[in-house]
């Protein structure tokens, strides 16, 4: 229930505060005094879309704040275009608030008369009242649906490929087949660009072994002579001092490592020999492994998982036909269980239409029309996030004629009419404490505006009935009425809203009779309206 509405600074509204109570409350006014501005305010609190151009000439922002029964909720819309949401002094994103109102305020407004003319917006008026159990099958048919579009999506996909997996096929065979050719070793590109730099070189290695082999053994003058000599004379000078023995027996290691090195280099200078035949091999493997590692890998390693991703790739495409059976016959699964589940939603809507239709019948009958009748149609559709029904309400006002659709042949007093009996028959369902209407008398006769305002009056013994309305029949039946009237200050226009009691009511009831010479006929009916 909603208790306070504070608006600021939004339209010709400079600041105003209503306070409101239970039961069914009227609103009424002279035309442009701003009771629209109210509905705006409401709509805005609760996540409406937020125009800079509702801010009051002058004014850097506009703010509503409404007390609701489950909270407080702010929003204000700055003059930059910003906007700012708080739910009891929160900061919140809008959609919260737009939550917020779904379970605090049914609000139905004169475009929601015109959404009655649209077929497509008639399944959410049935699924509202199918309520909970309605809501799970709808969940549960959704879920098989996406079930039912990803198995198509993945069928659809395998066949449109056919042409791009052959060409895959053919590129993965070059593929593999040049890497399998090549018979990689790890390690093996290093080493063949070791041995081919040796046998390159293989003239100065030899010059350059051959004659360290000369320096240390073969020159008149080379170094394992010198070496053997100066370990001589250490050795002979160690008997006179023997700190100089550790010299001497460096000496003696040197001497031994120098003839282990003498070995090594006669072994290697042998072994040096020129050949262009095996250069040439070891050239051409490099050129092969060179282009291998450019095209699939910086190394041997990366060739040889490259190899083995394309061949895991190919063993998969073998498999396409037997994965196309599977994906045929996962498709058809999934549409058995998409039908199914949408089966079990249209005889959950089945069940709520016959229901629902009766009662919205009923209450068209209490709002003065005894010989309507009202049908939910409900036929076969092709499947989509709703399900596989589609929803038309059907209409029949007089004895005698045959129910067409609703928005073929209703006039704007019954449309009126038919879409308080369908809010009445849906009240309650979400839970939801709070109805406003907004000129929901529109069209309508003294007659049917008496039997809208006794509907209302019915509504407020269970909800908070908001209405805003120019009848007096309505205004007269409420148990609180507030005038919105439009006043000059200091130059300029403001709106505000004032509660009526005692006369006051009494006059603003005949002007709605008289228009604004109130005469005493006009009182006197006023009083009437309202049981004096």
């Amino acid at each position: 229930m909603i208790t306070e509405l504070t608006v600021e600074n939004l339209a010709i509204i400079e600041r105003t505060q209503v306070r409101f109570d239970a039961g069914f409350t009227v609103l009424s006014g002279e035309t442009g005094a701003g009771k629209s501005l109210l509905i705006d305010a409401i709509q805005l609190v609760l996540g409406g879309r937020a125009d800079t151009d509702l801010i009051r000439t002058g004014a850097q922002r506009l703010s509503v704040t409404g007390i609701f029964s489950a909270g407080e909720v702010t929003r204000e819309v700055l003059a930059t275009g910003r906007s700012q949401a708080r739910i009891d002094g929160k900061p919140v994103a809008v959609g919260a608030l737009r939550e917020f109102g779904r379970m605090a305020v049914d609000l139905c407004g004169q475009h929601d008369h015109q959404s009655l003319l649209n077929p497509e917006l008639h399944l959410g008026y049935l699924d509202s009242y199918a309520g909970a159990p309605g809501l799970a099958a709808l969940s549960d048919y959704q879920a098989a649906l996406a079930h039912f579009r990803e198995a198509e999506r993945r069928l659809n996909e395998l066949r449109k490929g056919v042409r791009d997996r052959e060409q895959r096929i053919d590129l993965l065979d070059y593929q593999i087949l040049e890497i399998e050719s090549a018979a990689i070793v790890p390690g093996e590109f290093d080493e063949h660009e070791q041995r081919l730099t040796r046998l390159k070189h293989a003239e100065r290695l030899a010059e350059a072994a051959f004659g360290a082999l000369e320096a240390l053994t073969e020159a008149e003058v080379n170094a394992i002579e010198l070496v053997g000599q100066a370990q001589k004379l250490t050795d002979s000078a160690v008997r006179f001092d023997d700190s100089i023995e550790p010299i001497a027996t460096a000496l003696a290691s040197a001497q031994s490592a120098l003839s282990d090195v003498t070995y090594q280099l006669r072994d290697y200078a042998e072994s040096l020999e020129a050949d262009p035949k095996e250069a040439d091999e070891r050239q051409a493997r490099l050129d092969v492994l060179k282009r291998l590692r450019r095209k699939y890998g910086a190394d041997e390693n990366e060739v040889l998982a490259f190899l083995a991703t394309a061949q895991r790739d190919r063993a998969l495409i073998d498999d396409a036909d037997a994965t196309e059976d599977q994906l045929v016959a996962l498709l058809e699964t999934a549409r058995q269980s998409m039908q199914k589940a949408g089966s079990v939603l249209t005889a959950i809507r089945r069940e709520a239409g016959t229901a629902f239709a009766e009662e919205t019948a009923r209450h068209l009958r209490d709002l003065a029309m005894d010989r309507a009748r009202f049908s939910v149609a409900i036929r076969s559709a092709e499947p989509t996030d709703t399900g596989l029904d589609q929803i038309e309400f059907f209409f029949s006002a007089n004895l005698g004629e045959d129910e067409r659709p609703l928005a073929k042949i209703a006039s704007g007093g019954e449309i009126s009419r038919v879409m308080l009996a369908i809010k009445t028959a849906l009240a309650g369902r979400g839970g939801v404490p709070t109805l406003i209407f907004d000129e929901v008398d529109a069209g309508l006769s003294g007659r049917a505006s008496m039997a809208v305002a006794r509907k209302l009056v019915e509504l407020g013994q269970s909800y908070q009935v908001l209405v805003i309305s120019h009848s007096p029949q309505i205004a007269g039946m409420a148990d609180h009425h507030f005038r919105i009237e439009k006043t000059e200050q200091l130059g300029r226009v403001t709106t505000q809203v004032r509660r009526l009691e005692g006369t006051e009511r009494e006059h603003e009831i005949a002007r709605l009779i008289s228009g604004d010479r109130v005469t005493e006929v006009a009182l006197a009916s006023a009083r009437e309206l309202l049981g004096l």
